[in-house]
């Protein structure tokens, strides 16, 4: 299993294409140099307020991967992404249940670190702001931990295999991303209060948490 580190701009690590060719399982570990507000996929830009992120120094980027914004914050978050060849072993044609094998992986890490998580093995959530904002709705194969999403997976798909983009946060703060979308004081008044107890920081050390996934990724890959 190869594994690269690299530190750099959301914008950057987005625009990265699959390797060619794709033959064996690697991960990225991507580690921010500077703040983004990351759009998915599927969302219009005008819902980042692109001014209010320029006052702040946060760059607004889109990622190829569907799901809602999320605000990434350097030294706040583990960022990794998982590569998976179509031809492996873990590969689930079925969108809705491809990333279960590595929710558990990242339950499995947490576990070791006396953290009591499960995966999501149902379909996606539909919430008020679930489409909005990626910790505001649960997915297939995502990690919660008592009731709270804190593992985050969203995944790109070409002929060649999946790039599976994996997001742990170390607190969970809606009110520094909504201060990034465009909302009327209402709405985000309101969406703060709905969102503050939908997800949660994961709890234990990012570097932990990191290290205790690569030796449960480890032990799945070679299984």
């Amino acid at each position: 299993m190869l594994v690269e580190r690299s530190r750099g701009s959301a914008a950057d690590f987005h625009a990265r294409a699959l390797p060619q060719p794709l033959t064996s399982v690697a991960v990225w570990l991507l580690a921010l140099d500077r703040p983004a507000l990351v759009l998915g996929s599927g969302q219009r830009e005008d819902v980042a307020d692109v001014d209010a992120a320029r006052a702040l120094g946060v760059d607004v980027v889109r990622r190829n991967s569907g799901g809602g914004a999320v605000l990434l914050v350097p030294g706040g978050c583990l960022w990794v992404d998982v590569l998976l060849p179509r031809g492996d072993s873990r590969w689930v044609d079925d969108v809705g249940r491809s990333s279960h094998w590595l929710g558990e992986v990242w339950a499995r890490a947490l576990r070791g670190l006396a953290v009591d998580a499960s995966v999501h093995r149902g379909p996606l959530e539909r919430t008020t702001w679930g489409r909005l904002i990626c910790f505001g709705a649960v997915g297939p194969g995502e990690v919660i931990v008592n009731g709270r999403k804190v593992v985050g997976i969203s995944q790109r798909r070409t002929r060649d295999g999946a790039r599976l983009q994996c997001l742990v946060l170390e607190r969970w703060d809606p009110a520094a991303l909504l201060d990034l979308m465009v909302l009327t004081s209402a709405e985000r008044t309101r969406a703060i209060e709905e969102l503050i107890d939908v997800a949660a920081g994961v709890g234990v050390s990012l570097d932990a948490l990191e290290a205790a996934f690569l030796v449960q990724l480890e032990m799945s890959v070679s299984n």
